[in-house]
């Protein structure tokens, strides 16, 4: 089990949003980066309009940010796909023996470190922005040529 793609996915979408903010954007255009289909594009672009990241124009070409990327950070795109509910990163499974010793106590011993971890990264994903991300690519890109 992983944390859902759309949450990497919605990171590359801003990016690319950010990057080619003076050419023409559309989801085929974003999903040829992505190497998706543009439904996925179209339904992650749904996720992040109406968390008023982006601007989506049906019908016409032009995808925009809304906010600049240095007040977006990565937890404001992760809360935006809805990549996992509110303590929910980490699952525990469903009706362990409570005949057991372990069973009956299993859950009660690892729900709070689960939370606490899920905190953690949270906090992790709250200092980075997006300005962050594009800065590392354009350094990254700058390497290469």
């Amino acid at each position: 089990m992983t944390i859902s793609s759309r949450f990497s996915v919605a990171i590359h979408v801003l990016s690319l949003l950010e990057l080619n903010k003076d050419g023409v954007n559309t989801s085929e255009y974003i999903a040829d980066s992505v190497n998706t289909n543009p439904v996925v594009i179209r339904r992650i672009m749904g996720m992040l309009n109406k968390a008023g990241m982006v601007k989506v124009r049906s019908g016409v070409a032009g995808t925009k940010l809304l906010r600049p990327v240095s007040e977006i950070t990565l937890l404001d795109i992760y809360r935006a796909v809805q990549v996992v509910e509110e303590d929910a990163l980490f699952s525990i499974h469903d009706k362990p023996n409570p005949k057991c010793p372990v069973g009956r106590n299993i859950q009660s011993s690892i729900e709070p470190i689960f939370s606490s971890a899920q905190a953690a990264l949270e906090l992790t994903l709250e200092r980075v922005t997006l300005q962050d991300i594009v800065n590392s690519i354009q350094e990254t890109e700058t390497k290469c040529e």
